[in-house]
């Protein structure tokens, strides 16, 4: 198994993208999530991999974050999801919205993404429920946020079920929120939003 690359960048053809390492050039598709994140060609790449062989080939997935590629992962011990499949649900949505969606067994998220009914929408839900650590929620924040951000965002969020909203009140406000909001900042500015509401 190859499970990490690192070389440089040389060409970016959405999906795809080849990667030289030593003068071997790697043929690896990305998702969208990544594939924003990636450096300029000719600079210097660094990916987490995921290598599925079959008869008419072997393919490379890569991923920015070993949170993506774990995500990936999960998605293809579902019956019926393919690496494609999966290429598309990470391309549209980051792992925290995904461990979001999951969480909350939104299956309208789920069937915004190309390819995806309502149908195996609310099979993967049902199936990533159990199987999507609550871990990757963190590794898929956005870069910089670290931790501390998730947290808080935790924090906030129960806090508002035990004041008695329901979480799609809660996650509704949450949007509302500055992403380095302090615990008590969130609070106070979500219970403002969800009074304008009512």
């Amino acid at each position: 198994m190859i499970g990490r690359i690192s070389g440089i960048l040389v060409e970016k053809n959405p999906p795809a993208i080849t990667v030289d390492v030593h003068g071997l050039g790697y043929e690896v598709d990305v998702p969208m999530s990544t594939f924003y994140n990636l450096p300029a060609s000719g600079e210097k790449v660094t990916l987490h991999t995921h290598l599925i062989v079959r008869e008419d080939g072997h393919f490379l997935y890569g991923f920015a974050s070993e949170a993506e590629r774990a995500a990936f992962r999960q998605l293809l011990k579902i019956s019926g999801i393919g690496a494609r499949t999966a290429l598309a649900v990470l391309s549209g949505m980051s792992v925290a919205e995904l461990a979001q969606a999951v969480t909350l067994q939104e299956a309208g998220r789920l069937t915004k993404v190309p390819g995806i009914g309502k149908k195996t929408a609310e099979r993967l839900l049902l199936e990533l429920r159990d199987r999507l650590p609550k871990t990757l929620a963190v590794g898929g924040a956005r870069v910089g946020a670290g931790d501390t951000a998730h947290d808080a965002a935790s924090d906030i969020m129960n806090a508002l079920l035990a004041l008695g909203y329901n979480e799609r009140e809660a996650v509704s406000a949450m949007k509302g929120l500055a992403p380095d909001a302090s615990v008590s900042d969130g609070i106070r500015a979500a219970l403002k939003l969800l009074s304008k509401s009512s």
